[in-house]
């Protein structure tokens, strides 16, 4: 199983989509491991964004990170790296297929509502800078063999 973090942003805060974005997350099957309601200090979001530092949208990203209230998540489940990514959307929300949480609640290239780890380098390293080890619960759904097939070695 993979561990992958999520962040959502200012926006989706401010404007309560939190219930509704957690939601879909779930019904996905994905689980929640670690999450917590916190202002993400401008030291930290220029950690997680420090692959960007330098480029002409890094400033501004570092200002809307850090301007209010965040969830920050950690989710697990089977290629839940790919599988947030893609129930995210394009980066731009202008250009988010319909259906995708950019694509469904956003119009804004900046204001982009969620931040996703987009590798396991990432999502290890993205992780340390938010969570520590003992934040994480380990506990089984009782759902998970709905979510997944478990009559072989691994889930499918």
């Amino acid at each position: 199983m993979d561990r992958t973090l999520v962040i959502l942003k200012p926006d989706t805060v401010q404007r309560r989509l939190i219930g509704t974005i957690i939601a879909r997350i779930e019904k996905r099957g994905l689980q929640i491991a670690a999450m917590r309601m916190a202002r993400a200090t401008p030291e930290q979001i220029k950690n997680l964004y420090s692959p960007h530092e330098g480029k002409h949208f890094y400033d501004a990203l570092v200002r809307y990170a850090s301007s209010g209230p965040v969830v920050l998540m950690a989710l697990e489940g089977l290629n839940a790296i790919q599988v947030v990514r893609a129930m995210l959307g394009k980066t731009f929300c202008s250009e988010a297929q319909p259906g995708t949480i950019r694509g469904d609640f956003g119009l804004s290239n900046r204001f982009n509502l969620i931040h996703a780890s987009d590798s396991p380098e990432a999502a290890k390293r993205e992780l340390a800078i938010f969570f520590q080890p003992n934040d994480f619960l380990d506990y089984t759904p009782c759902d998970v063999q709905w979510v997944y097939d478990l009559s072989g070695q691994e889930p499918v």
